[in-house]
């Protein structure tokens, strides 16, 4: 098991966009009226989902922490769901 990558749902996509791009130097090839953004960076996929377009992707709505941007995730790339539970029993 390994980090695959990690998202962030963000309500204010064009500021985040710039903000990684501008300050960080990340190369992000989408406008800043993407839905969604991913990129790699350091062999790691980092994702900015938009929250609408994700709550359309998923067919749910979640609830936000007010007054803030982004909220996050990790993925862990696994083989098989076999490995889920082995780790899971370590």
């Amino acid at each position: 098991m390994h980090l695959d990558g990690f998202g962030l749902f963000v309500e204010d996509m064009p500021k985040m966009i710039r903000f990684y791009r501008d300050v960080l130097g990340f190369e992000i090839k989408e406008s800043e009226t993407a839905g969604n953004v991913y990129l790699i960076k350091d062999e790691t996929l980092f994702m900015l989902y938009g929250r609408n377009n994700f709550e359309e992707m998923t067919k749910q709505k979640y609830e936000y922490i007010k007054d803030l941007n982004g909220h996050g995730e990790i993925a862990l790339y696994v083989d098989t769901f076999d490995e889920v539970d082995e780790k899971y029993e370590e």
